[in-house]
Order: structure tokens, then C-alpha cells, then sequence
């Protein structure tokens, strides 16, 4: 559905303050790191079935060493834990599904993490009754429409601060993806969208999430796909 201008912002706003604590930033560190968009990128939250899992992109998860950032608003006592959680070995910990471009890292060893340090998780999730199903995402089509993405960019001097992009979605070929390249750090973001439902009325729905650009826009691993993917043994 492509929402006008003042409904897009306003949808923006209201993402960051319900699912702001679900986004987190992720690097790589190694020697290796700097390779573009396999370097910085974001993961967020997911809940389903009852379960809690990190989900990003693939491609940032493979190689070296890494850390997922820690803003103060994501800490219980705020802003008590370091800036980060070091990953030594960036690969270990993550179910890998590469056909999809997805990585998938259950979240108990972060919230055992968290008590050895002396805190724990203050965050938000996005939940399952917003992650698209298959009918939704069929419903999307060439014809472009809103798309709005919550992620961590690449500030001055590495900063990671939170932002929303603005963008267009649709089906291109037998695949859902952005239409334009986003900045650094977007790559593993999830992508928001609104949609009528099957009583009319227009609702939000988590479609997927960024994978690395190419021909001039980003591909989506989506969440019709990805449910199946988490909920896999």
C-alpha cells in the first residue's frame, strides 16, 4: 500500500517508539572487516512461538570477530552494561540459512550474558502477529509501495545511531525487494509495510528484512520464509 506523506511519518514515529528497543547494531571487527555493507549492519528481535531470536542478514555473520552494540535504553539499569558484546567468533552461535540470505541466533546465551555481567534486557521485540504470512506477502506486487526501515546507521566517527528510511517495495521477478540502495549499517534491518487486512482495515506487517544491495536495491528475505526458518529444529 503506498500511504501519502504525512501517514508514512507518522507510521515512522510510532514504529520507533513500539519496536525502537528491538534494533540493535551489529559489526564486524576482524582484520578483514571494511568489505561494505558485510561489515556494518543491524539485527533486530523476533518472538515467536514463545521463543525470542536475533535475526540479520547472513552475510554480515560469516567471518572474524564482531560485537552487538549496546545502546543505554536496551540495558536494565540503563546504560550499566559496556558499549558492547564482543563475538570473538563472529559465525558461532548463529543458525545460518543461506539459501534465504538469513542468520538466526536464539537469544539465551545474550540473556545469560547479561546476568554474569550484572543486568539484564530492557527490550521490545517484534512479535510474530505482525511478521507477514504467505497471503501477505503475495499480496505484494510491481506496483511500488510504502516501506519503512528501522536500523542503525554509520554516524561520525562510528557512531550507530537509530534511524528510519523511507522507501518503495515491490515484487520484481519472483522476489521482493527495495527499490533504491540505503546507507551503511541498513543491511539485515527489518522492513515495515501496511496493508488491508482481511476485514478492510489497513494494518502493519514486519515484511522482511534488508539483505546486501545489488542491481540498485535491496532484495528482502521475507518473513513468509523466515518464519519457517525459525521455527525449524
Amino acid at each position: 500500500m503506498l500511504l501519502d506523506p504525512d501517514t508514512e511519518n507518522d507510521v515512522a514515529y510510532e514504529l520507533c517508539q513500539l519496536l525502537g528497543r528491538a534494533i540493535l547494531p551489529l559489526r564486524r571487527t576482524d582484520d578483514g572487516a571494511g568489505d561494505g555493507d558485510r561489515c556494518e549492519g543491524t539485527a533486530f528481535l523476533f518472538t515467536g512461538r514463545g521463543r525470542e531470536h536475533l535475526l540479520t542478514a547472513d552475510a554480515l555473520t560469516h567471518a572474524g570477530a564482531g560485537e552487538i552494540g549496546l545502546r543505554a535504553s536496551v540495558t536494565e539499569p540503563a546504560g550499566v552494561a559496556a558499549e558492547a558484546i564482543v563475538l570473538p567468533d563472529l559465525a558461532e552461535g548463529w543458525r545460518h540459512h543461506e539459501d534465504l540470505g538469513l542468520a538466526v541466533m536464539p537469544t539465551a546465551g545474550l540473556h545469560e550474558h547479561a546476568a554474569g555481567e550484572g543486568w539484564q534486557w530492557r527490550t521490545q521485540q517484534v512479535p510474530d502477529a505482525i511478521a507477514a504470512d504467505r497471503d501477505a506477502i503475495g499480496r505484494i506486487g510491481a506496483e511500488p509501495g510504502s516501506a519503512i526501515v528501522l536500523a542503525h546507521g554509520v554516524g561520525a566517527g562510528g557512531a550507530r545511531p537509530l534511524e528510519v528510511a523511507i522507501e518503495r517495495v515491490a515484487r520484481v521477478g519472483d522476489g521482493v525487494r527495495l527499490m533504491a540502495e540505503l546507507p551503511a549499517g541498513y543491511v539485515g534491518a527489518p522492513v515495515f509495510g501496511v496493508q488491508a487486512g482481511g476485514d478492510g482495515e489497513p494494518g502493519l506487517c514486519c515484511l522482511g528484512l534488508v539483505l546486501p544491495a545489488r542491481d540498485g536495491g535491496h532484495p528482502l528475505a521475507t518473513f513468509d520464509r523466515i518464519r519457517e526458518a525459525v521455527d525449524a529444529p
